[in-house]
């Protein structure tokens, strides 16, 4: 074989008479070799990405999750719910996925599973992973999330139906994960900030003022209107994926219809404007925020195409930066604790209380206490940062947080350059900031009961968290 030296050329010039011919060819091989056998040294500018997707639309009529007053398995099926990866590769090979989901949650059992099989298959680590929830209220139940709002109505051939279902999620999922990691190829990243303004402080505003309060410019409470948008695009410049979250309830609609609610049509909108793209979507801290007006499916196009606008709008106007540097990524889980526990003649009050829901929770946890296990006094919350480059912080945190959180965080650390997610990798309870949890009312303590937690949490939450991120953020 002949290499890019005198001797070896001189060599290729002395070959055998029949060979002679191929004299020139030889010699423009030569010279070329070094790029074609062992490669050029590694590009230390150049990230790597790859996303795919996979149906997650149960194949049997099952039962949905999200509100209370259900009472009956879907129906129809108005739009495919999907599970979606997004491979990502810095220029040292340090590599993490993000991972979204059309659903009301997850929990850390079916959650944990699935970065086990990960790490097996895919040699991915717990840190490295980022299992993101739309937050849809027309998907399907699983069997450990909010599961005080089927327990009762669950019969056991629907309940084997849900289990079957999350034990086939589980399989897509990892599929999907796989699916990303093979597309990885060499792309170049960017973000950009948007604003879609929808979303509405529910603690704060009454539903049916809604309308007249926005044209008045009178709506009350915290908020978030940003857009956060991560775009990979190929060595040629086109569209690959899309990345980008909002804070905000996915609750437009609320019938027995498959449906990925306003995040679903905001993808397919995406989508169908960038061929061959694929969307992700991430809700951010929107415990306290809806969509208003609300309950009608025009209603639900119409705030997709809003924020699928608001996506193109930095997509298409040059607000994008690219991203720069390395990848890190951390995640770890911290005892959060709950306040006053109840008792056990609380609980067999509760359990013949009216209010079906608190006697649901009294029940199933003086169950427990029957079979030795103890009420909880702490929660194992998850929180994830990652760094994307020198450009943006990616917080990635568990529960149903309320925008108090993301409000906060972005003004500590790095404004619209961080990002903050809630529904990630364990869906356990709502997530109320010191104010809202003083405040009580819905996502302050009554909620709790929805997700079988046998209390409020303490009033350190807030504070616990927060230390948890600028810790995880420290160098």
């Amino acid at each position: 074989m002949c290499r890019t030296t005198t001797t070896n050329r001189n060599l290729c010039l002395k070959a055998q008479p029949m060979f002679r011919g191929l004299r020139l060819t030889l010699l423009l091989f030569a010279f070329n070799l070094p790029t074609l056998a062992w490669g050029t040294e590694p590009d230390t500018n150049t990230w790597r990405a790859g996303a795919a997707r996979t149906k997650i639309t149960p194949d049997r009529m099952i039962w949905m999750s999200g509100y209370g007053n259900r009472n009956q398995p879907a129906q129809a099926k108005l739009t495919e719910l999907w599970a979606k990866a997004l491979a990502l590769q810095d220029p040292s090979g340090h590599q993490a996925l993000v991972i979204t989901l059309d659903l009301v949650g997850i929990d850390r059992d079916l959650s944990g599973s699935i970065c086990k099989q990960i790490e097996a298959k895919l040699g991915l680590q717990r840190h490295q992973v980022a299992i993101c929830t739309s937050h849809t209220h027309t998907g399907p139940a699983l069997p450990n999330n909010l599961r005080v709002l089927h327990y009762l109505q669950v019969d056991k051939a629907q309940q084997q139906l849900l289990d079957a279902y999350a034990t086939k999620l589980v399989q897509r999922v990892v599929a999907t994960a796989q699916a990303a990691l093979a597309a990885l190829e060499p792309s170049e990243l960017s973000w950009g900030s948007g604003r879609a303004t929808f979303a509405v402080n529910r603690r704060e505003n009454s539903e049916s003022g809604v309308p007249t309060q926005r044209l008045q410019g009178g709506l009350k409470g915290p908020l978030d209107h940003d857009v956060p948008v991560l775009a990979v695009r190929n060595a040629e410049g086109t569209l690959k994926s899309v990345l980008f979250g909002y804070a905000c309830h996915a609750t437009v609609l609320s019938f027995y219809k498959w449906s990925g609610d306003y995040p679903g049509f905001a993808q397919i909108e995406l989508e169908q404007n960038h061929p061959g793209c694929i969307a992700l979507f991430w809700a951010g801290c929107g415990a306290d925020q809806n969509p208003l007006p609300r309950r009608t499916v025009a209603l639900a196009r119409h705030y997709g195409r809003r924020l699928a606008a608001a996506v193109d709008t930095i997509l298409l106007t040059s607000q994008m930066h690219p991203i720069t540097g390395k990848l890190e990524t951390s995640h770890r889980e911290i005892n959060l604790a709950l306040a006053k526990l109840p008792s056990e003649e609380m609980l067999k009050t509760e359990a013949m209380s009216s209010n079906r829901f608190v006697a649901t929770r009294a029940r199933m946890l003086l169950a427990n206490l029957e079979q030795g296990q103890p009420l909880p006094q702490t929660y194992p919350y998850p929180v994830s940062v990652w760094k994307l480059g020198e450009e943006v912080q990616f917080i990635a945190l568990g529960g149903e947080v309320v925008v108090d959180f993301a409000i906060r965080l972005k003004a500590e650390l790095s404004g619209v350059r961080t990002w903050v997610a809630g529904y990630t990798n364990d869906v356990m309870a709502y997530i109320p900031s010191r104010r809202v949890l003083r405040e009580g009312g819905y996502e302050g303590a009554s909620a709790m009961v929805y997700y079988g937690l046998p209390g409020v949490w303490s009033e350190d939450v807030e504070k616990r968290i927060v230390d948890e991120v600028h810790y995880q953020l420290a160098p």
